[in-house]
């Protein structure tokens, strides 16, 4: 049986991954730390509890693990958080990564073993980017604490691909589901429209409703990394579906699917909350991804949006 180790297992894409491994017969194994939420872990998926930041504690689970494949997820995920602790966030997100890739290419060297390993990067390395769509080419210019941190590592895959390791960069765009987060502004938006389908009173506060993004279904994404992990060369690669919509567009596609056809009414807009370093529109291109994969995103931005409200009406009516 080929065993995989996720960091970041019990987050919203390492619980689709592990999901989606284990369904194809895999032997997974999970990095969380203490604490950690594992309502949405498989109970099949052998959970180790560490610290990424303690690189010779990692080190020595992938060397007693030997895994095929490893899929770095961890990480401090929040913008807002890297503005907070800059310092965390570099060794989380950066450095850490680093020390994960080594410690696979030393794996490689001394089992023999075929070692694959995928760094999930972010859009966010591209800062407030000069093209649109966004490419593999787009300059990585990071302009906050998280995109600074997660260009480190996905330029140092690149280093490490060139050491012979098998190591991928999935460029993730924005990826959502039911699992994500509510810190993060869909989950946020979906929560507050089910509670206010279900009689809340409650104003939904925003800031920039004109932010573009490309939203994508979280489970579409994953099936990227393991199409990256199998792929026979490995390569940086923009996992992204194309198209782009604004906050606007999801507040209203989410009021519309429960019924209220006035959203302005439960909508304010909160200056404090307008990022200042925020990207107007962040689009990525997926042509790399459809040619070197035959990926594709499977789901549109409006079942995206269905999908996450009814998992808040679920939660609300359980």
């Amino acid at each position: 049986m080929p065993r995989a180790f996720i960091t970041g297992v019990a987050g919203q894409d390492g619980s689709y991954l592990a999901d989606d491994l284990v369904a194809s017969g895999w032997e997974v194994h999970g990095l969380v730390r203490a604490g950690d939420d594992l309502s949405h872990v498989s109970p099949q998926v052998v959970v180790h509890t560490g610290d990424l930041t303690d690189g010779a504690a990692t080190r020595a689970l992938v060397m007693e693990l030997a895994p095929e494949h490893i899929y770095n997820l961890a990480g401090v995920s929040s913008v807002a958080r890297s503005w907070e602790q800059p310092v965390e966030t570099a060794r989380a997100s950066g450095v850490a990564a680093v020390e994960l890739m080594y410690a696979a290419r030393d794996l490689r060297d001394s089992s023999g073993l075929d070692v694959r390993f995928v760094q999930a990067s972010s859009s966010e390395i591209f800062g407030e980017p000069a093209e649109s769509p966004q490419t593999e080419r787009t300059p990585v210019r990071p302009t906050n604490p998280y995109g600074a941190a997660k260009a480190f590592a996905h330029l140092s895959a690149a280093v490490v691909r060139s050491q012979g390791l098998h190591c991928s960069s999935a460029i993730l765009f924005n990826h959502e589901s039911p699992r994500r987060p509510t810190t993060f502004v869909s989950r946020k938006i979906c929560a507050a429209v089910a509670r206010i389908a279900r009689g809340s009173s409650e104003i939904l506060e925003l800031g920039n409703l004109d932010a573009r993004r490309d939203w994508g279904w979280a489970p579409d994404h994953v099936r990227a990394l393991r199409l990256m992990a199998s792929a026979p060369t490995a390569a940086d690669v923009v996992v992204a579906t194309g198209v782009a919509h604004s906050v606007r567009d999801l507040v209203v596609a989410a009021f519309a699917h429960v019924g209220v056809d006035d959203w302005q009414a439960h909508v304010r807009v909160d200056d404090a909350l307008v990022r200042v370093t925020d990207a107007a529109a962040v689009v990525g291109d997926p042509s790399f991804a459809e040619d070197h994969l035959g990926w594709r995103a499977t789901t549109s931005f409006e079942e995206l949006v269905v999908h996450m409200v009814d998992g808040e009406l679920g939660l609300i009516d359980a």
